[in-house]
C-alpha cells in the first residue's frame, strides 16, 4: 500500500479552513510492502506479488519499491480498483490514527499469481504472506502449504486489529505457517488472553510453529512449544524519536532476515528491533540510511547457539 504520513496534525481543520503542517511524504507500507523494502535494505533478493491499481498512485508505489531494489515483476495492475492507500496524521504526542482504503488489495486472488515450475516464485526460498485475511484461511492456507511442500520456509503478518471472528477467518492458514508476526494487541484480540506469552501459547497451539510479538517500546516476545524468550527494545534518545509507523515491519524483515543468516529465534528477534529502531526515527520504512551492516552493529553479534 501507499501511505501518505502527515506530521503534527494538531486537528482537523473545521468546514474548508486549512492548517500548515511540518511534512507531507509518501512510502511505499503494509506487512508486504514495507517488510520487503526494509528486507531490501538489509540485503535479501525480494519479490513482490500482490495488486495495484492503473492509477497514479500504483505508478508512484512500483517506482518506490523498484528503486529500494524489490523486484516488482510479481505485481498485477487492476483497472477497476485503485491502488491500497493510507492516509496517516501524526498528531505532535507522536499518535498516529489512520484513514484506509483497502482497494486492489481486496481484489487480489491466487489467479493472479503464477504457480508455474518456470514462474517468478521459482527459486524463491522463503515466502511471506501480509494480510492473510484478505484471501482467507483456506485460501492463504492452500497458498502456504504449496510453498511448503517445495521446501520455502513460510511468515504472516496479519494487517487488521485482533479480534476472535478474524483468527476464525484465517485459522486455516495457521498449521502452514513456520512464523507468526502479530503485535501484542492482535495477540490479546485474538485470543483473549490477558497474559501476552499465554496468548501466544494459544496460537501456537492453534498451529503456527513460532510466534514472534512485537510489544512496541518493551520489544518482542518469542514463543514456540518449547520457549518463551523476551527481547528488549532498543531505547531511543531524546529527539530520535519521529513516527512509530511501519516499525512492525521492520521488525519483521529483521527477525526474518536474521533466520536467513542462521541466527537463532531470540538473535533474529534482536535484529528485528534492531531495525525497527532504526525505522522509528524516520517517516516510513524507506526513510534514513541503514543496512545490515548498521543494523548488525546494534543488533550485536549473535549467540553461538542458532535455531532459526
Amino acid at each position: 500500500m501507499l501511505d501518505t504520513h502527515v506530521v503534527r496534525v494538531e486537528s482537523i481543520p473545521e468546514r474548508s479552513d486549512g492548517a500548515l503542517v511540518d511534512t507531507i511524504r509518501l512510502s511505499p507500507a503494509g506487512t508486504a510492502g514495507g517488510t520487503g523494502v526494509v528486507l531490501a535494505r538489509l540485503g535479501a533478493q525480494v519479490r513482490s506479488f500482490g495488486a495495484v491499481g492503473t492509477d497514479p498512485a500504483g505508478d508512484a508505489l512500483l517506482a518506490m519499491l523498484g528503486r529500494e531494489g524489490v523486484d516488482v515483476a510479481g505485481l498485477v495492475r487492476k483497472a477497476d480498483v485503485q491502488t491500497s492507500a493510507s492516509v496517516i496524521p501524526v498528531r505532535p504526542d507522536g499518535e498516529r490514527p489512520a484513514w484506509h482504503c483497502i482497494g486492489a488489495n481486496g481484489a487480489f486472488t491466487l489467479d493472479d499469481l503464477d504457480r508455474g515450475d518456470d514462474g517468478p516464485l521459482a527459486g524463491c526460498d522463503h515466502l511471506h504472506l501480509g494480510g492473510p485475511e484478505f484471501l482467507g484461511g483456506p485460501v492463504a492456507g492452500e497458498l502456504l502449504a504449496w510453498a511448503r511442500e517445495r521446501g520455502l520456509t513460510t511468515s504472516v503478518d496479519v494487517l487488521a486489529p485482533g479480534d476472535a471472528d478474524l483468527l476464525a477467518w484465517i485459522v486455516d492458514a495457521l498449521p502452514h505457517t513456520g512464523h507468526l508476526l502479530p503485535n501484542d494487541e492482535q495477540v490479546r484480540g485474538f485470543t483473549g488472553e490477558s497474559d501476552l506469552a499465554a496468548g501466544a501459547r494459544a496460537l501456537v497451539a492453534a498451529g503456527a510453529g513460532c510466534v514472534a510479538v512485537t510489544r512496541g517500546a518493551e520489544g518482542a516476545l518469542v514463543v514456540t512449544a518449547d520457549e518463551v524468550v523476551e527481547v528488549p527494545a532498543f531505547p531511543l534518545g531524546d529527539g530520535e524519536l519521529v513516527d512509530t509507523t511501519g516499525c512492525g515491519d521492520a521488525f519483521s524483515a529483521g527477525y526474518l532476515r536474521g533466520l536467513a543468516l542462521g541466527r537463532s529465534r531470540a538473535d533474529a528477534a534482536r535484529l528485528g528491533c534492531a531495525a525497527a529502531h532504526h525505522v522509528a526515527r524516520g517517516l516510513g520504512t524507506d526513510a534514513g540510511e541503514y543496512d545490515l551492516d548498521v543494523v548488525l552493529a546494534l543488533a550485536g553479534p549473535a549467540s553461538a547457539a542458532a535455531s532459526g
